[in-house]
């Protein structure tokens, strides 16, 4: 098990090293740079959104059912699981909005 996720990492690491000279083109080397750049910034603003709010759906989800195990497992608890279950949902909804926080930016910067 450690081995296998220790290959992931590095596949991933990996994968990011080839993939930054992708980027290492500058804007005056291209004809129509601006237009391009426009059109992925729009493409890649969804994308951010949907995987910022597809893992912020899992991590709620899983929050909730923690909160739901520890409510059946010590009832007695339950107003301080629910003050840290919500805590936890605030700060895991703030990352989808800090996540559209930037896309804006970068949206209306363009």
């Amino acid at each position: 098990m450690k081995n296998k996720i220790m290959l992931y990492l590095l596949g991933a690491v990996g994968l990011l090293l080839v993939s930054a000279p992708a980027f290492a083109q500058g804007a005056g080397e291209t004809a129509a740079a601006g237009d391009s750049n426009v059109k992925w910034v729009a493409i890649t603003s969804g994308f951010a959104m949907a995987i910022a709010a597809a893992a912020c759906g899992l991590a709620q989800g899983r929050t909730a059912s923690a909160a739901c195990e520890a409510l059946a497992r010590n009832p007695g608890a339950g107003p301080r699981i629910q003050l840290a279950m919500l805590l936890g949902l605030v700060f895991i909804e703030t990352l989808v909005l800090f996540t559209l926080v930037m896309i804006f930016a970068k949206v209306v910067a363009k």
